[in-house]
């Protein structure tokens, strides 16, 4: 079958700072893959390109076999082909109540008359925004705000989410929330790239899995065996130091 996501020896960068060297990777539909690695491996830089955020200077970047990701940035292109991106930290409007942050986008997508189904189904994700949905959005906790943010990409059922980073800074409790609702969203049929610093939640949840290391990709595998692959990387690491 054709990959619904696909980079070919992919580099990219920002001015003369080159972050990926020949990257190539592939999710398959319905397929969930973690990239894992150390801060600084080029892990978020790789979310950017595989969202049209940011144009690779070289090699090929394709969505269900069709190469879109090549020339400036065109991350509207990959909306439209149903790859969506949940960038780390917290995109929420911060003046704006729960409601009208998610109405905001809702009403975009789906229209005035799909706008209450949309909201009944962001607060069937995550409950606590249905508790809080009169509350401004800035008052929220950070998991709260995290929660808000996803929920307006997840409503929309993508074919492909790329998840950046989701467990920054939040509490293990509110991690946990998350990686269950993105089960859910997977067991629906939505493929995942899961780019994650804290491994534990996304080896559990993804069937494979690849390592990132100074802007290439080490290695690729079951994501059962990614936690001693990691492991012997810090090893050789420390040794070699």
């Amino acid at each position: 079958m054709t990959p619904i996501l696909e980079l070919r020896d992919v580099e990219a960068g920002y001015g003369p700072f080159r972050a990926l060297f020949g990257v190539s990777l592939a999710v398959e539909a319905a397929e969930a893959v973690a990239l894992v690695g150390a801060n600084g491996a080029g892990k978020t830089t790789l979310a950017r390109v595989a969202s049209g955020l940011v144009a690779p200077s070289a090699g090929t970047v394709l969505v269900d076999g069709e190469e879109i990701g090549s020339g400036r940035p065109s991350a509207w292109r990959f909306v439209r082909a149903g790859v969506a991106h949940a960038p780390e930290g917290r995109s929420v409007f911060a003046s704006l109540t729960v409601e009208e942050n998610l109405a905001l986008s809702f009403h975009r997508a789906f229209g005035r008359a799909g706008l209450a189904g949309a909201l009944d189904r962001a607060y069937e994700l995550f409950p606590r925004l249905g508790e809080r949905r009169t509350q401004v959005a800035g008052t929220l906790s950070g998991g709260e705000q995290r929660m808000l943010s996803l929920a307006r990409v997840l409503v929309e059922s993508p074919r492909l989410l790329i998840a950046d980073e989701l467990s920054l800074g939040l509490a293990p409790m509110i991690v946990d929330q998350v990686f269950e609702t993105l089960g859910r969203i997977r067991a629906a049929g939505t493929a995942l790239l899961i780019v994650e610093q804290q491994v534990g939640h996304a080896l559990e949840l993804c069937d494979r899995a690849a390592v990132m290391e100074h802007g290439l990709i080490t290695w690729q595998g079951p994501s059962n065996e990614a936690g001693a692959v990691l492991e012997s990387r810090l090893f050789e690491t420390g040794a070699a130091r």
